[in-house]
């Protein structure tokens, strides 16, 4: 683990600290995924994707059956693929969120790319993070809009 394509995992990210099983093999580290019950390799965004997850689930009572992880979005005619999906006990799109390495800023463009996932899904929240900063966001019905919030929504609320 002495690697320098593994510093991202000395850096301190905005989260508790939380317990994952990682193993190293040929040299390279995987991270144990238990929504999806295998190990993938452990990459920068992958860190931070654990740890959003986990934090949902175990700080903020997000149920696990109702995440979708890494699955494809339709967009005119182009492929995408979302981070994080939560979905209410209904099914529909609760919590869409993006995640990107530690060393990545969080900018317009990436706000951009969240929305675009979104015009098919229309998640009633909105998160982006790079495990020190998140901006979560909720549809405000009055104007159509999405505005920032200062929390991660509760599970289940809508913004109304």
């Amino acid at each position: 683990m002495t690697s320098n394509r593994y510093a991202f995992l000395q850096e301190k990210l905005n989260f508790p600290a939380l317990n994952f099983r990682i193993v190293e093999d040929n040299g390279k580290l995987s991270i144990f995924d238990s929504l999806r019950k295998k190990f993938l390799i452990l990459t920068p965004e992958e860190w931070v994707r654990q740890h959003m997850i986990w934090f949902l689930i175990q700080f903020h009572d997000y149920p696990k059956s109702l995440f979708a992880l890494e699955k494809g979005v339709q967009y005119n005619k182009l492929q995408k693929r979302f981070d994080i999906l939560v979905r209410d006990r209904q099914g529909k799109p609760f919590l869409l969120i993006e995640c990107k390495a530690p060393n990545v800023m969080l900018t317009q463009k990436t706000v951009e790319q969240i929305f675009l996932y979104n015009n098919s899904l229309k998640a009633w929240f909105l998160g982006i993070t790079n495990g020190v900063n998140h901006i979560f966001l909720a549809f405000d019905e009055k104007t159509g809009n999405y505005v920032q919030i200062m929390d991660i929504p509760k599970f289940n609320c809508k913004n109304k």
